[in-house]
């Protein structure tokens, strides 16, 4: 089973939950035991797993990543500005997998999916949701 989530992201580097969007797609499922892939399509995107308990963890991503690759002095600069998002987007990875156990997605209590974004503001993120049951 696949299905797409698009999600408008509205700041240029940011954390956006999709929990409850990957949680829902499950549910309709009725995949009781097997793996749920998370994949965002672009170069400038990622999938990480994180808490989010409150915001500090989310900001700190970013502010580690922001420290880590700075931006405007990247070779990529001179064809879009935006080389800092392509090597952050490259570093965290375009998919995470999750166990799906009894029903549901096998996260702990504070981990949550998030799409980071890298190069935004974007009208649409299209993440590819893809669930495989390990019992046929």
């Amino acid at each position: 089973m696949q299905e797409v989530i698009q999600i408008r992201t509205p700041k240029h580097n940011g954390l956006f939950d999709i929990t409850d969007e990957v949680n829902s797609i499950v549910g309709k499922s009725n995949i009781v035991e097997g793996t749920a892939n998370v994949y965002v399509r672009g170069a400038t995107a990622a999938i990480m797993i994180q808490e989010n308990w409150d915001q500090s963890v989310q900001n700190d991503v970013i502010n580690l990543l922001k420290k880590l690759i700075p931006s405007g002095v990247w070779e990529h600069d001179m064809q879009d500005n935006n080389g800092d998002a392509h090597l952050k987007a490259g570093m965290v990875g375009p998919s995470e997998t999750i166990p799906i156990i009894d029903g549901k997605l096998g996260l702990s209590t504070w981990q949550n999916i998030f799409l980071c974004e890298f190069d935004g503001p974007r009208n649409k993120r299209e993440i590819v949701v893809t669930l495989q049951n390990s019992k046929s």
